[in-house]
């Protein structure tokens, strides 16, 4: 029999079949106290997509789900490939009328939903995912799906707007799938996941961990003490963790009492990652460390693979083989080595476009002078000469105060520096005299004048306006600082 992988391209739901076959006892996921082997879950996915058959859905369709993470979750999402269609999930912390629009846009056949959906009212069937009844017995017919299919919908954060529905094919999903192969997920492996299901993120480790017949084990609300537990108990050997989860788990007291021997590697992505704390992370975790930097759109990928490159902590890392990142000036013209720009990257593991919003596609593209094309990320940073890029700041985030750039993470750098500070976020606000100005939001261990602080030690034209001490940086669902929110906060005070 051939080894899948060798093949350059196969399906998740073939996978599975084989994993069922291979070692149907073996444990597939767990969740809380749930927990079903490869042969059940195997046979779950044939009746579910069976079920899904019978009420219409066809190769090509779509199903929306809007729920939180259980087995039952998992098993549609896999369920609905099976039968040919395309997942589209939506974030329950999205509102009522958001999760709606993203219903029609995506025109699912079927809704699914838990009692943690609040939705506006949608016009198609919903259907509760926490109850059997309506799969029922239905045969299933199987359904050959091709490289260009769609494989999901992932909306974006909608943190800046209205959310855009980001198609990924099957070929793109299974360039990542064989990129977990060389890391090690296996039927041996344990992959431990706290981020919700509908994340891109959670993604890319919940595939690969699928794909090589390991045991995913999911947690439906991360508590950094439960995850750590979890990590023991389980032997976890992959994780995925976005860098404001590391920064809780490395700070709770207990951590070096918790045996994570068995890590063997561990992934970050989605947020800015701070060089201190990947230090932490490398002198008392186990196994190695990778991040990642790149966009749920595709484009380019940058890796940095931590463990091996300690000296380059500050950056993201280099382009992934077959990746390529560039700079460009305002005047989109490509900037050398050390220059600062926004970045662009290209590869093949691209979107296929924004769902329904070609001029929105068409937009997030830079045409190189070789006609490739190349997806401009929306951040600002600089490629060095060895080829690692350091991030500076999202291009909309930048400060530009009397005519000159200010980058907010430079201002974070040297306030994570004060003993006091636990984090900070730094956004421009409206200033009459220089057009914008700095403000800090900090979250503190202990009262201290940072803002006196942090200005001796700025450049006259980067020192901040005022200091703003609050009890947590707003969050999105995987860690990103809702600066908009801060932002939004401080011009209605």
């Amino acid at each position: 029999m051939t080894d899948p992988r060798d093949a350059d391209f196969g399906t998740l739901s073939d996978l599975i079949r084989g994993h069922a076959a291979a070692n149907p006892g073996g444990t597939a996921f767990v969740v809380g106290d749930e927990r079903i082997d490869w042969a059940d879950l195997d046979a779950r996915l044939d009746a579910v997509a069976g079920a899904l058959q019978a009420r219409g859905v066809e190769r090509g369709d779509r199903v929306a789900v809007c729920a939180g993470t259980s087995i039952a979750y998992a098993s549609l999402f896999l369920a609905t490939l099976r039968a040919g269609a395309c997942i589209a999930p939506i974030a329950p912390s999205s509102t009522p009328t958001q999760i709606a629009a993203m219903v029609a846009d995506s025109g699912a056949k079927l809704f699914f939903t838990d009692p943690s959906t609040v939705a506006d009212p949608v016009a198609v069937p919903v259907l509760d995912l926490g109850d059997d009844a309506w799969i029922g017995s239905h045969a299933f017919t199987p359904v050959a799906v091709g490289p260009r299919d769609a494989f999901n919908i992932i909306y974006s954060s909608g943190t800046t707007g209205t959310p855009k529905g980001i198609v990924h094919d099957h070929a793109m999903r299974w360039q990542h799938i064989a990129a977990g192969w060389k890391l090690g997920y296996d039927r041996a492996s344990v992959t431990l996941l706290s981020t919700p299901l509908y994340s891109n993120t959670t993604m890319a480790s919940f595939l690969p961990g699928v794909a090589g017949g390991g045991t995913v084990v999911m947690m439906p609300k991360f508590d950094a003490a439960a995850y750590l537990a979890l990590a023991a108990e389980h032997r976890m050997t992959h994780t995925m963790l976005v860098p404001v989860q590391y920064r809780r788990i490395m700070a709770l007291p207990d951590f070096d009492s918790f045996d994570l021997s068995s890590t063997v590697c561990k992934f970050a992505t989605s947020a800015p990652f701070p060089a201190a704390l990947k230090a932490d992370v490398l002198a008392r975790w186990p196994g190695g460390l990778i991040e990642y930097f790149g966009m749920t759109e595709g484009g380019g990928l940058c890796v940095l693979i931590a463990h091996q490159h300690p000296d380059k902590l500050h950056t993201v890392g280099r382009p992934a083989p077959g990746h390529e990142m560039r700079v460009l000036g305002d005047d989109g013209r490509e900037l050398p080595p050390g220059e600062v720009g926004e970045i662009v990257g290209h590869s093949t593991a691209t979107m296929r476009g924004y769902h329904n919003q070609p001029g929105k596609t068409a937009e997030a593209q830079w045409i190189a002078p070789d006609g490739r094309v190349f997806m401009r990320t929306g951040d600002v940073g600089r490629i060095d000469a060895d080829g690692f890029l350091t991030l500076m700041d999202r291009k909309k985030d930048m400060i530009i105060s009397g005519g000159f750039n200010i980058y907010p993470s430079d201002l974070e750098a040297v306030l994570a520096e004060h003993p006091a500070v636990v984090e900070a976020a730094v956004v421009g606000v409206p200033s009459d005299d220089w057009g914008e100005t700095p403000v800090a939001f900090v979250v503190l261990r202990e009262a201290a004048d940072v803002k006196a602080w942090a200005n001796e030690r700025l450049g006259k034209t980067q020192r901040l306006h005022a200091v703003e001490v609050v009890d947590a940086l707003p969050r999105s669902a995987i860690g990103k600082v809702l600066k908009r929110e801060l932002r939004d906060g401080w011009a209605a005070a």
